[in-house]
């Protein structure tokens, strides 16, 4: 145990405000979008195993985990500043921090799930910068923990309120986010940002064609002149390799508008011809995408929802189109069995439609590459409310 002094009192105070504030902003950066956590409660879970014995069983309880995940490190920062309950609270947050530390470093080594998410997606570290962090943290927990029996007054009753009112706060905060987009979005599609820089630059698009090595099988993918100089290095290059097929390749990146990095979108429709471009670019008028990543889990709202917003857009003179992750045959049984017959649709890849929108269906509106509107389902009413530009 610490000696109890002036000095170590004072030290005492602002290490539980340190790791008080720490804990308050990691939850409330993961409060404001409790679905982006339990994505990643499903991706350690998806990447983790403990000898044979897998956690795919659990994913159904990934949403629950995340909510209890956030209002548990909420409720601790809260009581770490407040100094609610210092005996409980000191060994809860020494608990969560031995977790949290051997979660880290094992992540660190194996990088099996390359971003811990631990503010959520408004702070990116790598797991090695996650680990160092929480051995920062480490430092006053301990001493926290150490200093757990200064505590000499009682006061149950407040205490009591101040951690049910916390955890209410929490919940209520959380269910807010998951019914409705978050309050906050720290993500790259953020209604406002331009997802394309260089739109204006007038580049064109190219072709590329692929070849597979008759001997040995390898791939080789390249434009038409480096096609012509394999030719006219080796006369007999065309006896070696045989044609596989053509592609399109836009000179156009989706990135970031935050830090510039790339962001994966790809879209396609079903004969594998990319629209990346055409839909988010939306260089001839606004699109109104509806967003689908599991088309299984669409009830009966959300199916309402898209039948409204594919009519309010034909009447505004907006184009719709759907985008969704589910194999062909699956998206059309939807899609026919709703009565959604005639509606242009592609397809992406789950995680970046997760990423562009949390609710399942969504609707965001494109417009020279901009988002100039997100909406969930349930808001849906709210579409109409929105300023189109109605085309003659």
């Amino acid at each position: 145990m610490i000696k109890e002094s002036k000095t170590n009192s004072i030290i005492y105070v602002i290490a539980r405000w340190f790791v008080g504030l720490v804990f308050l902003f990691s939850s409330f950066t993961k409060g404001v979008d409790p679905l982006g956590t339990a994505f990643k409660v499903e991706e350690y879970m998806t990447a983790w195993s403990i000898g044979g014995l897998s956690f795919d069983w659990a994913l159904p309880l990934a949403p629950f985990l995340s909510m209890a995940l956030i209002t548990a490190e909420f409720l601790v920062g809260i009581m770490l500043i407040t100094g609610s309950f210092r005996k409980l609270t000191a060994w809860l947050l020494l608990l969560m921090m031995a977790f949290f530390t051997a979660t880290t470093l094992y992540d660190a080594i194996t990088n099996k799930v390359d971003d811990c998410g631990c503010f959520g997606d408004a702070v990116k570290l790598t797991n090695w910068q996650t680990f160092w962090k929480n051995i920062i943290l480490d430092v006053p927990t301990v001493f926290i923990f150490l200093a757990r029996r200064w505590s000499r007054s009682k006061h149950f009753e407040r205490d009591t309120l101040i951690a049910l009112a916390a955890i209410a706060a929490m919940v209520v905060f959380g269910l807010y986010n998951i019914n409705n987009e978050p309050v906050i979005d720290f993500r790259p599609w953020k209604v406002g940002n331009k997802m394309i820089k260089n739109l204006d630059e007038g580049l064109e698009t190219t072709n590329q064609v692929t070849y597979k090595n008759k001997a040995t099988g390898e791939f080789k993918t390249m434009d038409s002149k480096e096609l012509m100089d394999c030719y006219a290095a080796d006369p007999e290059w065309g006896d070696k390799w045989e044609w596989v097929g053509t592609s399109t390749v836009s000179p156009y990146e989706i990135v970031n508008p935050k830090n510039d990095s790339i962001v994966s979108f790809p879209v396609v429709d079903a004969d594998g011809e990319d629209y990346t471009f055409d839909l988010i670019g939306a260089v001839d008028g606004p699109v109104m995408l509806c967003t689908i990543h599991h088309v299984g889990d669409v009830n009966g709202r959300g199916v309402k929802a898209i039948a409204d917003i594919k009519q309010l857009a034909e009447e505004r003179g907006i184009r719709f189109a759907v985008v969704s992750s589910a194999e062909q045959s699956e998206l059309l049984q939807f899609l026919y069995g709703n009565t959604l017959m005639d509606v242009e649709y592609y397809f992406s890849d789950d995680k970046a439609i997760e990423a562009m929108i949390r609710s399942n269906p969504g609707f965001v509106l494109m417009e020279e590459a901009t988002v100039k509107g997100k909406w969930h389902y349930k808001n849906a009413d709210k579409i109409k409310d929105y300023p189109f530009e109605v085309e003659e």
